[in-house]
């Protein structure tokens, strides 16, 4: 989250909202006492930190591949079937 003393260091951006959500987010930004502006800022935040976590997520699954190391095809289902067994048991 950023705070005040971060104003200096922010750039302004502009979004086309169809007029529900822009009720939403005002009827939600009023009720936190927060300024449309603010949570705009703190939801493309949460997105972008999600979205990036992700992207981290799947190179690193990539980079695993890279580096050779892969489950075979027959042992993820065997492993599967294994845990379906034990379940219905």
């Amino acid at each position: 989250m950023y705070t005040f003393d971060d104003m200096s260091k922010t750039a302004v951006i502009t979004a086309r909202l169809d007029e529900d959500t822009l009720a939403l987010v005002d009827r939600i930004a009023a009720a936190q006492g927060r300024s449309r502006s603010w949570f705009a800022a703190e939801a493309i935040r949460r997105v972008a930190e999600t979205e990036a976590d992700f992207m981290a997520f799947i190179q690193a699954g990539i980079d695993s591949a890279d580096r050779g190391e892969l489950t075979p095809h027959d042992e993820v289902f065997a492993n599967l079937r294994e845990r379906r067994r034990r379940r219905a048991a």
